[in-house]
């Protein structure tokens, strides 16, 4: 999106299982779709209480999920099923990003404090840094 006029700066991006095309996600919840990533609708132009902060692409490609830094989650396109959020609690420290589990039934959440947050059967709960101190917050997460 270099050079063109957005309404919010772009925050995180997501490659489809192919390599063949990618997503990006604005701090609005606009999302900008690029080579064969389909478009399965956003949080664009609806009210948020807080950013987008990250996105994670359904493992086959057909959806993808947005976080808000208050835990909120999105779920758009047919395989990116909603399983909770924090969206609603009170958190310690603001999440930074999402990553779905490999089988789509599930994803966790990143904190800058080193929690883990999961929703779903798919993503089990493994442990998290939210209790240690940290030199430097977490800035995100992933699934293996």
């Amino acid at each position: 999106m270099g050079g063109k006029p957005l309404h919010a700066p772009v925050v995180g991006v997501a490659v489809t299982p192919d390599g063949r095309g990618y997503w990006e996600v604005a701090s609005d919840g606009g999302i900008f779709d690029f080579g064969d990533a389909g478009f399965f609708g956003s949080m664009g132009g609806k009210p948020l209480n807080k950013p987008i902060v990250g996105i994670a692409p359904a493992t086959d490609g057909n959806g993808y999920l947005e976080v808000a830094s208050d835990g909120g989650v999105f779920n758009f396109g047919p395989s990116a099923a909603f399983f909770g959020s924090a969206g609603s609690l009170h958190l310690n420290a603001p999440v930074v990003g999402i990553a779905a589990a490999p089988d789509m039934r599930g994803y966790w959440t990143f904190a800058t404090d080193g929690g883990v947050f999961n929703y779903g059967t798919g993503a089990q709960f493994k442990g998290s840094a939210g209790s240690l101190h940290l030199n430097k917050p977490v800035a995100g997460g992933a699934a293996t």
